[in-house]
C-alpha cells in the first residue's frame, strides 16, 4: 500500500475517532446536566410544596383569626342591639306613664274649668249686684263714673309722663353735656386762636388838611373820578386829617384805600393819575386775594381747591361779621370741625372742607340773589366739590335740614367760632334791641311775672307766677321759650333759659 494512502486512512481514522470521542464526551456532559437539572427541579418542587404547605397553614390561621374577630364583633353588635331594645322599652314605659299623668291632668283641668265657669257666673252676678248698689249709693251711672275715673287717670298719667319726660330729658342732657364737654375741651386744648376785632369802615389818614381840597379837585372832578372808578363813597367831613371810605363791597373799599394812599404818596392827583392808580390797586388786591385764599387753604390743610374757589375764599379777607374777620373765621371753623370729626369718628376731610367753605357765599352775596348758604352751595357745586361738602355749606344755617354727621359738625364748629368770647361785637343799638326782643318774647308766654336778660343777652331769667305755673309747668315753659327763641331771634352762640318758681307763705303771729 502506498504511503500516501496509508496516511490518508490514518488521518480519516483519527478524525472518526475524534468525532466518536467528542460525541461520547458530549453525551456524558449532557447526561450530567440532565441529572443536575432533575435534581434542581426536584429540590424546587420540594421547596414549592413546603412553601405551599406554609401558605396554606398561614391562610388557615388568618381565617381562624378573622372568624374569631367577626364572631366577637357580631357578639358586640348583638349586645348593643339588646341594650338599645332595653332602652326603647324603658322609654315606652316612661311615655305610657306620662300619657297617663297627662290624662289625669286633663281631667283635673276639665273639673277646674267647670269650677271656674261656675265662679265666673257667681262673680258676674255679684258684680251686677255691686254695680247696682254703687249706682244707688253714689247716684252716678256707669258712663258718668267711667268718665270721672278716666279724667282722674288721664291727669295722673299726664303728670307722670311729664315727670318721666323731665327726668329723662335731664339725664340725657347731663350725659350729652358731659360728652360734649369732653369733646370741646379736647378741641379747645388743641386749637388756640387770636381774637381779632377790626373796623368795617376804612379810614384813610391824611398828611394835612390841605390834602382834602386836592382830593376833591376842581369842581369835584377828582373825587367823582375816584368814586366812579372804585364804586366807593368818599366821605370828606369835619373829621381832622382823615377821609372815610364807605362801600357795601369790602374789596372795592380796599381798592379805593390803596389807590388813595398811593395818590397821596405820589402827590399828583388828577383824573388820569387816579385811573392809573385804581388799576394798579385792583391788580394788587387781586394778587392779595389769591395769596390770602391759598394761605387759608394751606392753614386749613385743604389742598387742591379750584382756583375760583381760592379766589372766593380770599375775598373773605375783606369781609367782617360783627367785627369778626370772615377768612380767619373760616380757617378757625375748619380746624374746629376737623377736630370734632376726629373725636366722633366722622369724615375729617369733608368736615374740614365744609368748615372752611361754609361762608364762601358771603364773598358774592351782594352780587347775587339768595342767602349766602344757598349761593355758597351753588358755587361749590359749580366748581366740582363733593356733594357731602356742598351739603355742609347749604345746611350750616339749617335752611336745608342737615342729613349727615359732617353737616351737623359744621353747624357746631361755626357756632363755636362765632360764639366764643371776643369773637364778635355788635353796636349798642343792636345790642339793646336784641335784649328788648328777648325779654318781650318771654313776656309773651302766659304765667310770666318778670323776665330779665343778663350776661350780655346770653341768659334770660324768667320768674313765673306760682299760683298759675306748677313745677312741671315751669319745665314746659322753659322748653317752649327756648324753642321760641330759636325760631324767632338771631343771635351769636347760645342763650341760657332759666325759669324760677318761688312759693312764699307769710303768716303773722299775734
Amino acid at each position: 500500500m502506498p504511503e500516501g494512502v496509508f496516511i490518508a486512512l490514518f488521518g480519516l481514522l483519527g478524525i472518526v475517532g475524534g468525532i466518536f470521542v467528542g460525541a461520547v464526551i458530549q453525551y456524558w456532559l449532557t447526561r450530567n446536566r440532565m441529572i443536575t437539572a432533575e435534581r434542581n427541579a426536584a429540590r424546587l418542587l420540594n421547596e414549592a410544596e413546603r412553601r405551599y404547605k406554609e401558605i396554606v397553614i398561614e391562610a388557615r390561621e388568618e381565617a381562624v383569626k378573622i372568624k374569631s374577630q367577626a364572631e366577637a364583633e357580631l357578639k358586640e353588635q348583638r349586645n348593643e342591639i339588646q341594650r338599645l331594645e332595653r332602652r326603647l322599652l324603658q322609654k315606652e314605659e316612661t311615655l305610657e306613664r306620662k300619657l297617663e299623668a297627662l290624662e289625669r291632668r286633663e281631667q283635673a283641668l276639665a273639673q277646674r274649668e267647670a269650677q271656674l265657669e261656675e265662679l265666673k257666673a257667681r262673680l258676674q252676678k255679684l258684680g251686677e249686684e255691686r254695680q247696682r248698689e254703687l249706682e244707688r249709693i253714689a247716684g252716678l251711672s256707669i258712663p258718668e263714673a267711667r268718665q270721672l275715673i278716666l279724667a282722674q287717670v288721664e291727669q295722673e298719667v299726664r303728670e307722670e309722663a311729664s315727670r318721666r319726660a323731665y327726668e329723662l330729658e335731664q339725664r340725657i342732657k347731663e350725659e350729652a353735656q358731659e360728652r360734649a364737654r369732653k369733646i370741646l375741651v379736647g378741641v379747645m386744648q388743641r386749637l388756640t386762636t387770636d381774637v381779632v376785632s377790626e373796623a368795617t369802615v376804612s379810614v384813610v389818614p391824611l398828611p394835612s388838611e390841605d390834602m382834602k381840597g386836592r382830593i376833591i379837585g376842581r369842581e369835584g372832578r377828582n373825587i367823582r373820578t375816584l368814586e366812579h372808578l372804585t364804586g366807593v363813597d368818599v366821605i370828606i367831613d369835619d373829621t381832622p386829617d382823615a377821609v372815610t371810605l364807605s362801600s357795601f363791597d369790602p374789596v372795592r373799599r380796599e381798592v379805593a384805600r390803596i389807590a388813595l394812599t398811593k395818590l397821596m404818596s405820589d402827590g399828583r392827583i388828577h383824573p388820569a393819575r387816579i385811573e392809573e392808580m385804581v388799576e394798579r390797586a385792583w391788580r394788587e388786591v387781586d394778587a392779595a386775594i389769591r395769596e390770602a385764599g391759598e394761605q387759608a387753604a394751606i392753614e386749613a390743610n385743604c389742598p387742591g381747591l379750584h382756583p375760583e374757589i381760592i379766589k372766593l375764599l380770599g375775598r373773605l379777607k375783606y369781609r367782617y361779621s360783627y367785627g369778626q374777620n370772615q377768612l380767619k373765621h373760616a380757617v378757625e371753623t375748619a380746624h374746629l370741625a376737623a377736630l370734632i370729626a376726629h373725636e366722633l369718628g366722622a369724615d375729617v376731610q369733608v368736615a374740614r372742607l365744609g368748615g372752611l367753605l361754609h361762608d364762601i357765599g358771603k364773598a358774592v352775596d351782594h352780587e347775587m340773589e339768595g342767602t349766602h348758604a344757598r349761593i355758597g352751595a351753588d358755587m361749590a357745586r359749580k366748581y366740582g366739590l363733593p356733594e357731602a361738602v356742598v351739603h355742609c355749606i347749604e345746611a350750616h344755617h339749617e335752611e336745608v335740614e342737615p342729613s349727615t354727621v359732617e353737616a351737623v359738625i359744621t353747624i357746631v364748629a361755626d357756632a363755636l367760632s362765632g360764639g366764643r368770647p371776643g369773637a364778635r361785637r355788635e353796636s349798642l343799638e343792636q345790642y339793646l334791641r336784641r335784649l328788648e326782643a328777648l325779654e318781650a318774647l318771654a313776656y309773651s308766654l302766659p304765667g310770666v311775672e318778670k323776665a330779665y336778660a343778663i350776661q350780655a343777652g346770653r341768659e334770660i331769667r324768667v320768674i313765673v307766677k306760682p299760683e298759675e305755673i306748677d313745677d312741671l309747668g315751669a319745665f314746659r315753659l322753659a322748653r317752649d321759650l327756648s324753642r321760641k327763641i330759636q325760631e324767632t331771634l338771631q343771635y351769636p352762640g347760645q342763650i341760657k333759659v332759666t325759669v324760677i318758681r318761688e312759693k312764699r307763705v307769710v303768716e303773722y303771729a299775734r
